[in-house]
């Protein structure tokens, strides 16, 4: 592999503020740094092939943050939040019946009424338009792959990949180096279990006196119904059946504009039996006796998975480090319960933003804005997420009967009162670390697709554009191949295979030994295997800018 030193210089470029990541944090921040101070410098680093290329979520938007960050879009033509709630409904499945619990019973933070269907790609499409008309840079199809310091130790900046590296690690002919990106101050904003996030968090201990994060797997797909199946307005949420009672998750059906309905389903990563698939469990789902009928004569027409964050309040790292901060996803805003947190990723970008534009005022740069982290708690983010901080760790510890009711209970009681009974509850184990050998579980028979509402996921990751150069160092580091077999395969019966919804991961037999086979051109960066590895053993990179999966209205 060629030493860094004999590469030719990066060439740089300078600005006021740096931003990985065009998600709703990253453009909420770049619009809102804009609105404060026109004459900032500001960029945007995007890895997907465009902005939205990347963006999957389900998704319900509270606007209060859009409402704050761009009063009066309402007026505005070409905005994407054509679907207003008009329905709400709770669902608890059993094997062959639904129970639908009154509204009246949810506490009054889980009504969605005034909330947008949307599809958040399209959001972030339109949010970088915003971004760009007030002079804001944005570069998709590059992904930065390093933090940069000085002598210090402070962050000065960030790295995009090089394009073009061969799969021995050698420059091949289309070799491009990437670029140095230098600002005064760098905000992180790429989505849950980003890679310099990871980094970041590790470098400065952010994590230090916080619980671990916590994350669920969310699969997604996107379907063309029947006019006659379509409620445009509806929200659906259920839990229970297909599950168990003792693993989290549950599903939404959103029926948006044109007879589209999105679809989708969470497992909770702190399950415990090797042999759960969480693909199928989706698939399982939409084969419900109060779920197919929506999907009868309908077309799937796209797929996607993402990882979520679940640990809220008390797993939130440190926000800030000399020379930049946290925002959105990558410090896990996300309220559980809610299914919800592009919201609090729009408010996060415009905290920061606001900070570091009164940083640079008073003629600071690349140091510790940490005003950022002294605040968030008193913002709508922190008491969004303090009323459901133990939803999670109760559901998590009782099961989903009696911890949801808690759950509910507790949240009623931070709504009526403003505290809770329980105080602020542990998570205790990450959930590499709550994945059971396989001798403790049977393996679970899950049925064929019939490829007309249940599917595989070769043909599923096809609808997902995904794409990869397939010469260039693969993108999912395995550090230790024996202790993936000693452990990964021989304990734990290979989860890879399963709990990847990409089909990315196979143990096959060659030469009479079992060989770890990576499929990287699969993968919808997901970062669930980063995630879920028992050995925390599988390290995700970013592989070449503009590579992965296309969503076009995820």
């Amino acid at each position: 592999m060629t030493d860094a030193s004999e590469l030719p210089e990066r060439e740089s470029m300078e600005f006021d503020v740096v931003i990985v990541g065009a998600g709703p944090a990253g453009l909420s921040a770049a619009i809102r740094l804009k609105q404060v101070n026109p004459d900032l410098t500001v960029v945007v680093l995007e890895k997907g092939a465009e902005v939205g290329a990347h963006i999957l979520s389900g998704a319900v938007v509270d606007p209060i943050g859009i409402d704050r960050l761009l009063p009066g879009w309402r007026e505005e033509e070409g905005h994407p939040f054509k679907t207003e709630v008009k329905d709400d409904h709770f669902l608890f499945l059993g094997p062959a019946g639904a129970l639908r619990l009154p509204n009246f019973m949810m506490p009054p933070l889980m009504n969605n009424h005034g909330n947008y269907i949307v599809s958040l790609g399209n959001v972030c499409r339109w949010l970088a338009e915003k971004a760009e008309a007030l002079g804001v840079e944005i570069y998709p199809g590059f992904a930065a792959t390093e933090v940069l310091y000085n002598d210090e130790g402070v962050v000065i900046g960030v790295a995009t990949g090089d394009m073009g590296i061969e799969k021995n690690g050698e420059p091949g002919p289309n070799y491009t180096r990437g670029m140095a990106l230098m600002g005064k101050y760098v905000l992180i904003g790429e989505g849950v279990r980003g890679s310099l996030a990871k980094q970041l968090i590790a470098k400065f201990d952010l994590s230090r006196d916080r619980e671990p994060q916590k994350f669920g797997i969310g699969i997604k797909e996107l379907w063309q119904v029947k006019p006659e199946n379509h409620h445009q307005g509806l929200v659906q949420h259920s839990f229970g059946w297909p599950l168990g009672m003792k693993t989290g998750g549950g599903s939404f059906l959103y029926h948006l504009e044109d007879n589209l309905v999105a679809v989708g389903f969470v497992v909770h990563l702190n399950y415990k039996n090797p042999y759960l698939y969480p693909f199928e469990e989706f698939q399982r789902f939409k084969t419900h006796p109060a779920i197919r009928g929506t999907f009868e004569g309908g077309k799937r027409i796209s797929y996607g998975a993402r990882a979520i964050t679940e640990g809220g309040y008390q797993s939130v790292p440190k926000l800030t480090f000399p020379g930049g901060a946290l925002i959105g996803c990558s410090a896990g805003f996300v309220n559980v319960p809610r299914i919800k947190g592009s919201h609090n990723a729009v408010l996060s970008g415009m905290l920061a933003a606001d900070k570091i534009a009164d940083a640079i005022a008073a003629g600071r740069a690349n140091d510790e804005v940490i005003e950022i982290e002294n605040e968030w708690r008193q913002t709508d983010i922190g008491k969004d997420l303090k009323r459901v901080r133990n939803v999670k760790p109760l559901w998590s510890k009782f099961g989903t009967a009696v911890g949801v009711a808690l759950g509910g209970l507790d949240m009623w009681t931070n709504q009526l009162f403003g505290f809770s009974f329980f105080g602020t509850l542990k998570h205790g184990k990450t959930d590499a670390a709550s994945l059971e050998p396989a001798s403790k579980h049977q393996k679970i028979d899950y049925p064929k697709p019939d490829g007309i509402l249940t599917f595989d996921r070769l043909s599923s990751v096809f609808l997902s554009n995904t794409n990869h150069e397939e010469d260039q160092p693969v993108h999912l580091q395995v550090k230790d191949m024996a202790l993936q077999v000693s452990s990964e395969h021989d304990v734990f019966a290979g989860p890879s295979t399963r709990y990847c919804p990409a089909g990315v991961y196979e143990w096959v037999e060659k030469d009479g030994k079992e060989t770890f086979v990576i499929n990287a051109q699969n993968c919808v960066h997901c970062k669930t295997c980063d995630i879920k590895d028992p050995n925390q053993n599988i390290n995700w990179v970013p592989p070449q800018g503009g590579e992965g999966p296309v969503y076009p209205n995820m």
